[in-house]
């Protein structure tokens, strides 16, 4: 199972990430979202719903 990060988290390492869910729903985000994040940056809300997001690595 891949690692997973919410909103406001840090990433620990460089790349791309998509929303695997989000938290205050057990329903997957069904536009696949992704953001390219820098080591350190925070993890954003999902830019489709502004909501708390669950975040895994893409690439």
């Amino acid at each position: 199972m891949a690692t997973t990060y919410k909103t406001g988290e840090k990433a620990p390492e460089s790349g791309t990430y998509k929303v695997d869910k989000l938290v205050n729903s057990n329903s997957s985000n069904e536009d696949n979202t992704e953001v390219k994040l820098e080591a350190g940056e925070q993890f954003p809300p999902s830019p489709s719903s502004n909501e708390a997001a669950e975040w895994v690595k893409s690439s």
